[in-house]
């Protein structure tokens, strides 16, 4: 058997993974090392991007204890999405990097967006108003730190940096590019419109070149360094949240990918750069086509809150194992226990920073499992009024694909394929991201002709779930019952805010 391999470098927000992928999507071996994350203000989140390349270089080295890195045949990085760093002309970073967790954007976001327009923000950029992209702070900088932005040689995204410290040129994605909301997703180029506002013109951002582009090569300066044979093919892949997509073979109509991670993503393929409330409209990870993509920034979080908060503040598995066990005995609906999953606002549908989580309807008969449970079934609403509204608005989805670290818990599985109607398939391998980026590197250097056939050969999926049919009714009085309540708490959280 070939013991050729290609590198899938996936620098999330929290830690990087460096891992080996054979030619048929196997995970041979891999590497991880953190990235540091400092909080100097309530809302804020920033890093350093030096920290993006040392825990970049300390995966791949992990990496090479394991593999024999002259068999690696490319390497390509997925990134997290709507992080922005500010470098000076030598490379350097002139302040650190704004997260897409940071929230300082909060009191000057309508600002912007009423001096340039919603509606244009959205068809150019795809996105509703919303904290998330890095135009809103941008914008911010603008008022609160001027000779900030005027100082900058180049803005960069993660994946534009660490292609620049493999290759020695910046260099961003379609994919990496778009989610920053300065992006143009019809004519896929930097859109000229939104950065004037700005000041900012599109040279000083890095070049965005389509997903499966050979970008450069690894340079003997990057080889000594990670452990990358010098020479390597460098190959532009992009967003974390689209590379999962395809690493789970979502690029088929009908089949829409769920990553049950920190955030919830839903997301659905369509064709057109088609703008809607009830989505943010992304570039595809091949570059035909686009991702139809909900958002709800507290996922796995809101449920690690609740635990640590108020079950158990050093948690293990057998806590987890405890409160499932209390929740699958309770019926659909959790005995009338209702709760508003915005911990960290609401993206799509309500797009509002000010939402807020709630819990309704608490009784004396009312325990952790209770909680617990409506908790699941509040974010499990959430994927499936996102689902059932692309159906309406003639997305086709018949199956669900899921990855994340939810996808463990078969009690909220079942949630998903019940409350959707849909079969849900898990992926068997959770590291979608960073496999998504290898299928783009196996395209970009001939391993497979076409984005369609290297997915197929190298994703691999595991087990259906499928509804209930019983169940599935009470789920449809449910939904109805919690969008109704969290209109209303949007509606309040936005006029006290």
């Amino acid at each position: 058997m070939s013991a050729e391999f290609i590198v899938g470098i996936d620098s999330s927000t929290q830690s990087t993974k460096a891992i080996a992928w054979s030619r048929d999507g196997i995970a041979i071996a891999e590497g991880r090392s953190a990235i540091p994350m400092s909080q100097p203000d309530e809302g804020r989140f920033e890093q350093e991007p030096e920290h993006w390349w040392e825990a970049s270089v300390d995966a791949l080295r992990k990496l090479g204890c394991n593999v024999n890195m002259s068999d690696a045949k490319a390497v390509a990085v997925s990134n997290q999405r709507e992080t922005i760093g500010f470098l000076d002309r030598d490379g350097g970073s002139i302040r650190p990097a704004m997260v897409w967790l940071d929230e300082r954007a909060r009191t000057t976001a309508a600002q912007y967006s009423e001096s340039f327009g919603a509606n244009d923000l959205h068809r150019i950029s795809g996105k509703p108003v919303d904290l998330t992209p890095a135009v809103y702070r941008l914008h911010w900088l603008s008022l609160h730190e001027p000779d900030t932005l005027k100082a900058v040689a180049q803005f960069v995204d993660v994946h534009g940096y660490l292609a620049g410290r493999l290759t020695g040129r910046n260099t961003s994605s379609w994919t990496s590019a778009d989610p920053m909301g300065t992006f143009d997703i019809s004519a896929f180029e930097w859109s000229t419109e939104i950065l004037g506002s700005l000041g900012l013109t599109p040279s000083q951002f890095a070049p965005a070149v389509a997903p499966g582009t050979k970008i450069g090569h690894v340079t003997e300066k990057a080889a000594v360094e990670t452990g990358l044979p010098a020479g390597l093919p460098v190959i532009a892949a992009g967003g974390d949240g689209q590379c999962a997509g395809l690493g789970v073979d979502a690029m088929q109509s009908g089949r829409a990918y769920l990553n049950l991670g920190t955030a919830l993503v839903i997301g659905a393929w369509g064709q057109l750069p088609t703008p809607s409330h009830e989505w943010r409209t992304m570039c595809s990870p091949t570059g035909e086509g686009y991702f139809y993509e909900g958002v709800l920034r507290a996922g796995t979080f809101l449920v690690d809150w609740f635990v640590k908060n108020f079950v158990d503040p050093e948690p293990d598995a057998s806590t987890f194992e405890f409160l499932e066990r209390q929740a699958a005995a309770i019926p659909v609906g959790s005995s009338g226990v209702l709760v508003s999953p915005y911990l960290s606002g609401s993206m799509n549908p309500h797009w509002s920073m000010d939402a807020s989580a709630s819990i309704f309807g608490l009784r004396p008969s009312h325990g952790q499992g209770h909680i617990y449970r409506a908790i699941l079934e509040s974010l499990t609403g959430e994927v499936a009024r996102t689902v059932l509204a692309m159906q309406k608005l003639g997305v086709k989805i018949e199956q669900i694909v899921a990855v994340g670290g939810g996808t463990n818990s078969a009690l909220w599985r079942s949630m998903i394929a019940d409350a959707t109607g849909l079969p849900l398939r898990v992926s068997e391998s959770p590291e979608a991201s960073s496999l998504g980026a290898a299928i783009t590197a196996a395209k970009g250097i001939g391993w497979y002709p076409d984005f369609a056939s290297a997915a197929e050969a190298m994703s691999t999926m595991g087990d259906s779930f499928e509804p209930v049919q019983q169940d599935c009714a009470a789920w449809r009085a449910l939904l109805e019952q919690q969008d109704a309540l969290n209109r209303i708490l949007v509606a309040e959280s936005t006029r006290i805010a």
